[in-house]
């Protein structure tokens, strides 16, 4: 067990994950977060894959349960974060890594339903807001920290609309919170992870018909780093940073975590 947020008590949302053969980035944050020390709050929407974050922190030695919340509901978020106060009396940290795209029928701007495109808001960027409007009188009070995972789609040429410009919404709103805030003492961060090896984005093209090797090695082929997706560690160890006091001073930044992606030269 390491003390770089130790003692500290964290909600991290969307900490379950999408079923698949590696980890998710909520999943590794929460088991980062309490392998480090904090107390954590696993949500998700689905509850048994919440329990199982938590029983993996337990295991580790951690302190960590499970709750249940559609965070695209404001009775829901209410609801969590008052069940966080009671059960810790603080919140010090607030993850947000809720967010999809296949999954919630995306599609380029003249395929794009109205309804897909408003799962779209409501998924990738108003469940954020939610979250973050409700914690902040808490998080005011401690001196907290706001991560929010927004993606590389928010700057890359990603095709398909509703998740690129809900991700470049995440990073404006972050922007906002951070400079709203920081007279109270918060930081606000955003993480853009790039090409990653997580259930969500490799399960979703598998179910579509691609072979799962052919989906693997052809992201692989794109990161200059090593040739190889980043994991769910790596996103989850650029949050325990923004979270700890090493980031004291770091406020409204957006961290690309993508293995030099996009500043390469396509080679």
């Amino acid at each position: 067990m390491g003390t770089r947020v130790e003692g500290k008590a964290a909600i991290v949302v969307g900490g379950g994950q999408t079923p698949g053969q590696t980890v998710g980035n909520g999943r590794a944050t929460a088991i980062v977060l309490g392998r480090e020390g904090a107390r954590v709050c696993v949500v998700d929407r689905a509850l048994a894959s919440a329990q199982e974050t938590a029983d993996l922190i337990r295991k580790d030695g951690g302190e960590a349960w499970a709750l249940a919340a559609d965070v695209t509901r404001e009775d829901d978020v209410k609801r969590l974060v008052a069940t966080a106060l009671e059960r810790f009396g603080r919140i010090d940290i607030l993850h947000n890594n809720v967010g999809a795209s296949l999954a919630l029928g995306d599609a380029v701007a003249t395929d794009l339903t109205e309804e897909a495109f408003d799962r779209s808001l409501a998924v990738n960027l108003k469940a954020t807001w939610l979250t973050c409007k409700h914690a902040l009188p808490a998080l005011r009070e401690a001196h907290g920290s706001i991560v929010n995972i927004a993606s590389m789609a928010a700057l890359n040429a990603y095709p398909l609309v509703g998740y690129k410009t809900t991700k470049a919404a995440v990073v404006a709103l972050t922007e906002n919170l951070a400079a709203h805030n920081a007279r109270y003492g918060v930081r606000a961060n955003s993480i853009l992870p790039g090409l990653m090896n997580t259930p969500m984005a490799i399960e979703s093209r598998v179910a579509a018909g691609t072979p799962r090797e052919e989906v693997i090695a052809s992201r692989d082929r794109r990161v200059p780093l090593g040739r190889r997706m980043g994991t769910g560690w790596d996103v989850a160890n650029a949050a325990l940073f923004l979270h700890s006091e090493e980031a004291g001073f770091i406020t409204g930044v957006s961290l690309i975590v993508d293995g030099g992606e996009s500043v390469s030269w396509g080679s």
